[in-house]
């Protein structure tokens, strides 16, 4: 690290859990963000302001005036703007000497395995069955570690899914793909400030696992409810009958 950067991380560096090896840890790893919207927008600043040094952000809509209640990363001048591009601006905005790359399509499970080669740390920050199924899959193949964040209306929730560790369930094995009926926020609606807090908690669980800081809710559903201002803790374990994390 030079001057510049050690004066930028210099609050976290002063954490003795992270200190100068878990700040370089942090500028030397890949991040992927699937989805730029509520979730994605918070994890994306955050993580740009924490220094992670590679940083991929995927997404294939447009900025909507609709958005912008809750999307954080975009502004009133971004509308009609790629997600990405919106986003990826806030984020070297708030700093510039990170890199960031950019995908505005949908990918296959095989493409986003491929993508996820050489990642680090995934975050699912979408807000569709198919999507946080497809991630699933791939996470499973390349071995990625999964956070994936969830909201609606006042209810949130957060898990960590490890499959680059022995016997640890996956996001099939919590949710069944058949029967799950969908529910966005477009339709639905949310609370502006709940996808902040998911999104900020997948940032910092994304910290936690590159500089093995503590411990993730790995096999555990954690559930808030921002009208209580509650939040409890559900277990599940692997299904060894699983067709995506069973073990051959």
């Amino acid at each position: 690290m030079n001057d510049k950067q050690l004066l930028r991380y210099n609050s976290s560096i002063m954490l003795s859990e992270i200190d100068f090896e878990g700040q370089q840890k942090l500028l030397n790893s890949h991040v992927a963000i699937i989805g730029c919207g509520g979730l994605g927008s918070p994890a994306a600043l955050y993580l740009a302001a924490t220094g992670i040094g590679k940083i991929t952000l995927v997404d294939f809509d447009h900025v909507e005036l609709t958005n912008l209640q809750r999307q954080i990363a975009h502004k009133t001048s971004s509308i009609k703007q790629l997600k990405t591009q919106s986003c990826k601006q806030s984020c070297l905005d708030l700093n510039p000497e990170i890199s960031i790359n950019t995908v505005e399509k949908k990918l296959t499970i095989d493409k986003l395995a491929q993508l996820l080669e050489g990642v680090d740390v995934v975050l699912d920050a979408t807000d569709n069955f198919e999507s946080r199924f497809g991630i699933n899959k791939a996470s499973v193949k390349t071995k990625t570690p999964l956070v994936s964040g969830a909201a609606i209306r006042f209810d949130a929730q957060l898990t960590v899914f490890r499959p680059d560790l022995k016997n640890q369930p996956c996001y099939h094995c919590l949710y069944k793909e058949q029967g799950n009926e969908e529910q966005l926020c477009s339709e639905n609606g949310v609370i502006s400030p709940l996808v902040g807090i998911i999104g900020s908690m997948q940032a910092l669980e994304t910290i936690k696992i590159l500089t093995n800081i503590g411990k993730s809710p790995v096999g555990i559903l954690q559930l808030f409810d921002a009208k209580y201002s509650q939040w409890r803790s559900i277990k599940y374990k692997k299904d060894i009958n699983c067709p995506v994390c069973k073990t051959p």
